[in-house]
């Protein structure tokens, strides 16, 4: 009696957890609407509860062979702060055919104050549509009625002519995920190759059966052409093999936010589908699993990318102009490089290839990337520089896995230098020689040479970006320390200060730069060479910090680095997965004057301390002594290689503390 109780139990806990666990579209339980927060991460905003991907093959005699992918969502919304997931964007390519999404549904769903589960379509007002590129429309959704502990839902489907080109499956985001359920299927006529990425264990498992297709074929025989006969429609069937991919993963953690991580997604644990070659009955094996020597030779070819750089006779006569004179391959890339950001804007498409051609965008002044940079490749080569591209793939594109020109979606310029390689991206305004936005440097570029030859080089920057500080201080007999400083940056610190305060008036610019002042206030700030290339830019302020001293039994305690010290570590976590990425070696100084109040002494100060992160990774110095009635500070922070590897974080997090620890030591004065 009593096992039959157990078991009569177990039945209805089965049940009840089937009914809560139900993955079909439209049936979301009370259960899921109920639930609060996540049980596994508490303060998880939201969470996918399950995610559905299905793709497989169909065939028509009109379109030939195609992709068919169903997608299935479902999201459960804990928090305000978690309301950006009932937004979804869908990518729908174009070229030689175009992707066409079908069956679009979805759906909000919420309870009632009697209990009862409420549901909101989603409707056309919810649906946008822009071009983001040539070939690429981008439709992104709103969800309707989103409110705290809601869940929504939504599918479609594309078919996609586009089988090369195979979007890879996600298992992992910045929110966990509760179940993922993946299933490829192609034909014994397409073979693939997976790529696993990530740290989350998963299995591929394989299956390979028969299928049957049937499909209408259409003929016309003579009969038709003369009038005397119709078209005569059949239908056939064809009995082939199909290999089936299945992914089943539950319970997968959020991906962490990391300081300095870059693109996170970078690190998702996903799976990729890449062709290896195609094999149909009666015709000779194709292959097209390849290196990257065949990328990038393959690329070169297309005439909108190796053509393009063959092209000069449009700028000829400009170029001579400007050139007149000048014998210095180092000008001659300035003048060159400074013509292109004057004479073009971006359009803002991405790309490698060009769209209308570099000769159309230079009559129009405007251009894709691969239009103005190719355009400045081909210049700097008319000028008997030794110049090729650089195919990169941009941080929100992420790091190719594997051989093959989905890879790329940017392409800049590099000049060979006996001393190194010079990188150049013409479009954007801001620029200088040398200096890349943070969104391309990412990882590796694949530079293409004039015999078609091809390599990875570094995107990072060949001398670090350097940020000089000089303070001139006094101590107030009110105990707040007032001064001025001056500043000078140079590479990507010059470039992030013209990208982010040029267009700010002076106001909303001491605003800014008061955030990370430590409650100084800032006044009669000034910018130079905001808008001027190839200079450092400078900036100037006077400052005042009411609470830098502290007075202690009639004793001064106060950090001679004011409010400049750095007062957080920002690598928290005792172990990290991910690589750490600064975007580019810089380098800080520090020059500080004190001066010590009338009637104190120096009872004490920090010692001089010097130490290094690796062998030439990162190093800090601080060295500070008493002259007359000042104090002098100089402390100097630099990291000297733009990426480290996820294993040297532990020396990077105790390098952090120790700088920490260091910078916000005190000194003490005391009554004379």
């Amino acid at each position: 009696m009593k096992s039959s109780l157990i078991t009569f139990i177990a039945i209805l806990c089965f049940v009840g957890t089937t009914e809560a666990q139900n993955y079909k579209f439209g049936k979301v339980s009370k259960e899921e609407l109920l639930q609060k927060e996540h049980p596994n991460n508490p303060t998880a905003d939201a969470a996918i509860l399950y995610r559905e991907t299905k793709t497989d093959f169909q065939y028509t005699q009109d379109s030939g062979w195609y992709m068919v992918t169903d997608y299935f969502e479902r999201v459960k919304i804990y928090n305000k702060e978690g309301f950006d997931w009932a937004n979804a964007t869908i990518d729908l390519y174009k070229g030689d055919g175009e992707d066409k999404l079908i069956g679009l549904k979805g759906y909000t769903y919420y309870l009632d104050a009697d209990g009862k589960i409420e549901e909101v379509k989603l409707r056309n007002d919810g649906i946008f549509e822009e071009e983001t590129a040539k070939f690429l429309t981008r439709t992104k959704i709103t969800m309707p009625d989103v409110r705290e502990g809601c869940i929504i839902e939504y599918k479609y489907t594309i078919n996609s002519p586009f089988i090369f080109h195979i979007d890879e499956f996600r298992f992992q985001e910045t929110i966990p995920v509760d179940k993922v359920n993946v299933t490829f299927t192609s034909p014994e006529y397409f073979v693939y190759k997976s790529h696993q990425r990530g740290w989350v264990p998963y299995k591929v498992d394989r299956e390979t059966r028969e299928r049957t297709m049937s499909y209408r074929q259409t003929s016309l025989d003579i009969k038709a052409f003369s009038g005397a006969g119709l078209p005569e429609t059949t239908t056939r069937e064809v009995k082939f093999k199909e290999d089936t991919y299945t992914v089943n993963v539950e319970n997968v953690p959020a991906l962490k936010e990391e300081a300095y991580v870059g693109n996170l997604n970078n690190y998702s644990t996903a799976l990729q589908f890449e062709m290896s070659y195609m094999d149909f009955p009666g015709s000779p094996l194709k292959t097209y699993s390849t290196t990257w020597e065949d990328v990038s030779k393959s690329i070169y070819r297309v005439d909108n990318f190796g053509l393009e750089l063959e092209r000069n006779n449009y700028f000829e006569n400009d170029i001579d102009n400007i050139l007149s004179g000048v014998t210095k391959p180092e000008e001659k890339v300035g003048r060159i490089f400074s013509y292109v950001l004057n004479k073009m804007n971006w359009n803002g498409y991405a790309g490698f290839y060009s769209n209308d051609g570099v000769k159309s965008a230079y009559k129009k002044g405007s251009g894709n990337v691969a239009e103005i940079n190719l355009m400045l490749v081909a210049m700097l080569r008319y000028a008997n520089l030794d110049a090729n591209p650089v195919l990169v793939s941009t941080k929100s594109h992420g790091i190719p896995l594997f051989p093959t020109r989905n890879g790329f979606n940017y392409v800049i310029a590099a000049v060979q230098f006996p001393q190194g390689i010079l990188l150049l991206d013409a479009t954007n305004k801001d620029a200088e020689i040398g200096v890349l936005k943070s969104e391309v440097l990412n990882w590796q570029g694949r530079i293409i040479k004039k015999d078609g030859s091809s390599g990875w080089v570094s995107l990072s920057s060949m001398v670090p970006a350097v940020k000089s500080a000089m303070v001139n201080a006094e101590i107030k007999p009110d105990h707040s320390i007032s001064g001025k400083v001056q500043n000078r940056f140079t590479g990507n610190y010059a470039f992030k200060y013209r990208t982010e305060y040029k267009s700010l008036n002076e106001d909303a610019q001491r605003k800014a730069i008061e955030k990370d002042a430590n409650q100084a206030e800032l006044s009669n700030l000034h910018f130079e060479n905001l808008n001027k290339l190839g200079e450092p830019v400078s900036l100037e302020y006077d400052f005042e910090s009411m609470d830098a001293v502290e007075d202690v039994a009639g004793k001064l305690y106060f950090s001679p680095m004011i409010f400049m010290a750095t007062t957080e570590n920002p690598f928290l976590s005792e172990t990290r997965l991910y690589p750490i990425d600064f975007g580019f070696p810089m380098k800080n100084r520090y020059i500080l004057n004190i001066e010590i109040p009338e009637g104190y002494n120096v009872e004490s100060i920090p010692e001089n301390s010097v130490f290094n992160l690796g062998e030439n990774t990162g190093s800090f110095r601080y060295l500070i002594s008493q002259i007359g009635n000042k104090l002098q500070l100089s402390v100097e922070f630099s990291i000297n290689k733009s990426f480290i590897a996820a294993e040297e974080y532990g020396n990077l997090k105790k390098f952090f503390e120790l700088l920490i620890a260091k910078e916000n030591e005190k000194v003490v004065l005391s009554k004379a």
